[in-house]
């Protein structure tokens, strides 16, 4: 067995690996029976000579090279979402050609499933931001989606945050963009946790009084609408919200902390899945899937129940640098050569994060090479200081 020392309540003690990987084997997302995204990050070039903080370097051919193995995986991908860190070091410019080169590739695949964001990231909130100005910029986002053959996830909107008045202004742009979109969306509401700038989004700070107006925004164009994704990390909301929904509209959860009991649903029905934890534990969630299509829920929960703690972890508050973790993974699983990120964002979380995050990612197992995974551990704590 291998055994690392690591950082602990301020002090350094061993660590014995004991975690068996998951194995890596293509599935068909056609034998799922929920449909799932992963929301999937960008990796950076750290060999750019750019200023990190300010202007974006992504290495293309390992961004790109990811996603296919997503969809090996048999795993949908959202494209450009939050996990991409997008409009969090990640703006519309490097987005847009992220979003072309991913459906590019997704074109060459019979099996690729896939979904792109479209907001408003383009614009600055400010007071000469209107309502209308928002139109335009949604329309001009969803226009170049939908040109290059993309579907749509309808991003929530930090400008319409500040613009709008109340619940009427939400009902207008939704109902606007609604009837021009091409096929169905993913509209997703991304809570405060996430990103403080969305407080109070659909003109309510309550989530329960906030639902009441998305749902009427749903129910009023359930033809345009394939589902929602709700990010409020809470089970009970996101079960509620599920109840009222209009029969053929799905419910994607995004809880990050409770998204195994939710993807398995109860006597009353289920969420199918867009999450930025699929990213890092994309074997996990593939193989899980792969049971509870053969109905085998005791092997489905075994599976996925023990990455529920790694998640609570990466995505513990302050929620929005959940980031950090999905990218350290992908380091940790030799998925990428360097612990480098769209603007600067490795520096977000603590040596003693990482360290935890390394220990559950084993008990989950999920680092695909312990012997590997461990030597970059290390090669992190060396920088840090730690030998």
């Amino acid at each position: 067995m291998t055994t690392i020392n690591l950082p602990l309540d301020g002090k350094i003690v061993p660590y014995t690996l004991t975690g068996t990987p998951i194995e890596l084997k293509k599935r068909d997302a056609k034998a799922f029976p929920r449909i799932a995204f992963a929301a999937a990050h960008v990796v950076a070039d750290p060999l750019a000579d750019n200023d990190p903080w300010l202007t974006p370097a992504i290495d293309w051919e390992r961004t790109l090279a990811f996603r296919h193995r997503l969809w090996d995986l048999g795993l949908g991908v959202a494209e450009a979402m939050d996990t991409a860190q997008r409009g969090m070091g990640l703006g519309w410019p490097d987005a847009r050609d992220l979003i072309r080169r991913a459906l590019g590739e997704a074109a060459g695949r019979k099996d690729a499933l896939i979904a792109c964001g479209a907001g408003t990231d383009h614009l600055t909130p400010g007071p000469d931001v209107t309502v209308d100005t928002i139109l335009k910029a949604y329309e001009e986002q969803i226009e170049t989606v939908e040109a290059a053959g993309g579907r749509i996830i309808l991003m929530a909107s930090r400008a319409l945050a500040v613009a709008a008045k109340g619940p009427d202004d939400y009902i207008r742009v939704y109902d606007r963009i609604l009837r021009q979109v091409r096929e169905p969306v993913i509209i997703h509401w991304l809570g405060e946790m996430f990103d403080p700038a969305l407080e109070g989004y659909w003109g309510n700070g309550d989530h329960l009084k906030a639902m009441s107006t998305c749902l009427e925004v749903i129910e009023a164009h359930a033809d345009k609408v394939d589902g929602i994704k709700i990010s409020l990390l809470s089970k009970e909301k996101e079960v509620a919200m599920r109840r009222q929904l209009p029969k053929a509209v799905r419910m994607y959860t995004g809880d990050d902390f409770n998204y195994a009991e939710l993807i398995a649903g109860d006597q009353e029905g289920h969420s199918d899945a867009l999450l930025g934890i699929f990213d890092a534990i994309a074997p996990a969630a593939s193989a899980a899937l792969d049971a509870l299509g053969r109905k085998g829920n005791r092997e489905f929960f075994d599976l996925l129940e023990p990455t529920v703690p790694l998640s609570r972890h990466i995505f513990k508050a302050p929620t929005r640098f959940y980031k950090t973790g999905v990218v350290f993974l992908a380091y940790l699983n030799g998925l990428q050569d360097h612990f480098v990120m769209v603007g600067g964002q490795q520096s977000t979380r603590s040596l003693t994060h990482l360290a935890e995050l390394f220990r559950l990612a084993d008990k989950a197992r999920v680092l695909a090479d312990p012997e590997l995974a461990t030597a970059r551990m290390k090669q992190v704590l060396a920088v840090h200081g730690v030998h």
